[in-house]
């Protein structure tokens, strides 16, 4: 896009909440979308970063890529992070002269001083709103404060699928003309080699038949229900395993104590967060993978299947259904029997296996990063051609 009379418009990108290593599956996200705008090279948009102090020895090439502004907090304090947002954010957008703050972590921070500076919004799904009772009574508040209050002051928001954004439209009230699809990209999958997948078969002693979900024992991502469904299957195939990878969340001691109980659990392994290669290993391992969660902003563990070629079966709610289309099984949520159902449709019959992974293949395809780069800079022109209409 040719830049206008004005020169490149500048963007600054709110990244004080993101502390590396904690806040999850947003981090890659919105560190891969930045990649992606790098890449791309919009000629009209000049981009800078404000961020805590580990960001740059977290993600040095981004610091190399843009001009990146970084605080003395390490943001494990929400309370001295806010204030920063409110009063150093401020007077530095100010100072950098920027045209439009991206606030990436879900609300437009409070004070006057950064209200006045016109503001895009990524809202990556509005859990706190629709499943409350999953957060403590302190999160709830100011998120029930935070959320609709930011979407209103945003000319433009962002969410990671169409159902989110449907979702904030219906639920907060705001047009739908000001929120954007930025969704989620997948790299082009490489070939692991036999090698390491045959070194994780041992260290994890699988069985023939692999269950893959990787999450966080998070409440809505329902890991019982999965638990409950292998468990039935198992009795009937002790050739099959059951690997839930990803860290300790809230309820990991209920998922533990159901491990336990199911009569299975020699079957089951429980990884915790493992190395990056070794989830690779274990998708090219996996004969099916199942997201069994009730409520995703996109699910990116899905996505992260189809491209491996790996046929998924997911809850069929929230974005889920969005992201798979056509390429996978869709199960209500929390329905043992049915989840029972379409894991022993995958491992039993080939060709509905083989079928599903050709069609997860060809969708994961169509989520490239730089479409959602590309989603991203048209986001970024609509909020500066809108400025904002909100309350403030």
């Amino acid at each position: 896009m040719s830049v206008d009379a004005r020169g490149p418009r500048r963007i600054g990108v709110n990244l004080l909440w993101l502390v590396p290593g904690v806040v999850g599956g947003s981090e890659e996200y919105t560190t891969r979308l930045l990649r992606g705008l790098a890449e791309a090279r919009p000629s009209d948009l000049r981009l800078t970063l404000f961020a805590l102090a580990p960001f740059v020895d977290a993600h040095p090439d981004l610091a190399a890529a843009y001009p990146t502004v970084t605080t003395r907090i390490d943001g494990h304090r929400k309370a001295e992070r806010v204030a920063y947002e409110a009063t150093w954010l401020a007077r530095q957008a100010a100072g950098h002269s920027i045209d439009l703050l991206h606030h990436a972590g879900g609300v437009v921070p409070p004070g006057p001083a950064v209200g006045r500076i016109r503001s895009a919004l990524t809202v990556h799904d509005l859990q706190p709103l629709v499943m409350p009772e999953n957060f403590s009574a302190t999160k709830r508040r100011w998120l029930a404060t935070m959320l609709p209050r930011s979407v209103r002051r945003a000319a433009a928001v962002f969410t990671p699928s169409d159902p989110t954004g449907a979702q904030v439209v219906s639920r907060l009230g705001i047009d739908r003309a000001r929120v954007r699809t930025v969704p989620h990209g997948i790299e082009p999958p490489t070939p692991v080699p036999p090698a390491r997948v045959a070194d994780v078969r041992a260290r994890y002693r699988l069985g023939e038949q692999v269950v893959l979900y990787p999450a966080i024992t998070y409440a809505h991502k329902d890991h019982r229900t999965l638990v409950a469904a292998f468990a039935r299957l198992a009795r009937s195939r002790p050739e099959a395993t059951l690997v839930l990878t990803g860290g300790a969340g809230p309820v990991e001691g209920e998922v533990v104590a159901a491990i336990r109980s199911s009569g299975v659990g020699h079957q089951v392994r429980r990884t915790g967060r493992i190395p990056a290669d070794d989830l690779r290993a274990l998708y090219a391992a996996a004969s099916v993978v199942a997201v069994p969660s009730r409520f995703e902003g996109f699910g990116a563990p899905a996505l992260e299947a189809m491209a491996a070629g790996v046929p998924v079966v997911v809850s069929d709610a929230t974005a889920l259904p969005w992201v798979v289309g056509d390429a996978g099984l869709k199960v209500p949520p929390g329905d043992v029997e049915r989840w029972c159902g379409a894991l022993a449709r995958v491992l039993d019959q080939p060709t509905v296996a083989a079928t599903l992974a050709a069609a997860g293949r060809v969708r994961a395809a169509s989520f490239t990063w730089d479409r959602a780069a590309g989603a991203l800079a048209a986001g970024y022109r609509a909020a500066l051609d809108v400025g904002e209409t909100g309350v403030r």
